[in-house]
């Protein structure tokens, strides 16, 4: 149905889309439990209660993002994990920890309430930290030295306040009241890490790799490539000046800080992904060179066929039934 130069790259703009909407889903309730230690209780509360139907349909975008390199592009997977083991093995701890402290701190007695507060907040920034670390040494070629860990740290940091200031914009549109006015304030905090983060990967990539640098300064490209940064750079201005004037009296523009933090990722990504491309491995693997065999694909392609709008058509269907205002946490 479809050549052997086309299968790798409809595979690898699957993959691209899971691992864009997992960035985005999983960002903001990711966002939310590092906000924790800033509310009290019943503000925590409220603040599980607005993720609480989302969360774990988010983290499916992950899985399927590691299925589809797992089995669609055997080399890289087995390359880029054993360059990240480490990380990924926080990853997934923070994943266990935090999943487990969600279902606990529901049904916890409000004496015990507090350490799964904790431990949902800690799973949080473990998964954040680490997420951000493997993004830095991903830009800096899978290569160990200090130079490329001292760089994986701060995008370590500023992965986890940019998932800080999406969680921040979350919180505005789900709630009201003193919560959301709180919730503005982080926002305000936290769109000054996104600035830093975005700013240095931007910064780091081209310089990594002369042929990442000719694709963005050679004529025309640096003409046509001039609108990414420059609506990055408008959409940051934009956020902070409706910071600014949220929360306003009839809720209206609750929705910019999300909507604004939603594009500035996407827009982040497709500077990524033209910056790789058409690498999966940095400078080592291209996508067709680490792609499984025409044969395989076809078969795989089938199935993620089948499950790609399931998955679609469940996320979309609870965010519709879900929408609104998060009110008071309740399992009964």
């Amino acid at each position: 149905m479809f050549t052997a130069e086309a299968l790798p790259l409809i595979f690898a703009a699957l993959m691209g889309l899971s691992i864009l909407l997992y960035v985005v889903l999983d960002g903001f309730d990711l966002g939310v439990g590092l906000l924790f230690p800033f509310a009290d209780v019943d503000e925590r509360d409220r603040m599980v209660a607005s993720i609480g139907p989302f969360w774990d349909a988010n983290e499916t975008w992950l899985v399927l993002a590691i299925g589809i390199l797992l089995v669609a592009f055997p080399a890289a997977h087995g390359t880029i994990l054993t360059a990240l083991y480490l990380p990924v093995a926080v990853m997934l701890i923070g994943l266990i920890l935090r999943g487990v402290a969600f279902e606990f701190r529901a049904k916890a007695p409000v004496a015990h309430k507090r350490p799964w507060d904790v431990a949902f907040w800690a799973g949080s920034l473990m998964t954040a930290l680490s997420q951000g670390f493997m993004l830095g040494m991903y830009v800096m070629g899978l290569r160990w030295g200090w130079a490329e860990v001292a760089f994986a740290t701060l995008t370590a940091g500023a992965l986890a306040v940019a998932y800080s200031f999406i969680g921040a914009a979350w919180t505005i549109l789900k709630t009201d009241g003193d919560l959301q006015r709180k919730a503005v304030s982080w926002a305000r905090g936290g769109i000054w890490g996104v600035v830093l983060g975005m700013g240095a990967v931007s910064m780091a990539t081209p310089l990594v790799s002369p042929r990442i640098f000719d694709k963005w300064f050679r004529f025309p490209e640096i003409v046509t490539l001039a609108p990414l940064p420059l609506m990055s750079g408008l959409l940051v201005v934009l956020l902070w000046l409706s910071l600014r004037r949220l929360p306003t009296r009839d809720d209206s523009f609750a929705w910019f800080p999300f909507a604004g933090a939603v594009v500035l990722m996407v827009l982040g990504f497709f500077g990524m992904a033209y910056s790789f491309y058409p690498y999966i491995v940095p400078e080592k693997l291209t996508i067709w060179e680490a792609a499984s065999s025409t044969e395989s694909l076809s078969i795989i392609l089938v199935g993620t066929l089948f499950v790609l709008p399931v998955i679609l058509g469940y996320t979309v269907l609870s965010y519709f039934i879900f929408r609104g205002k998060a009110t008071r946490l309740s399992y009964d």
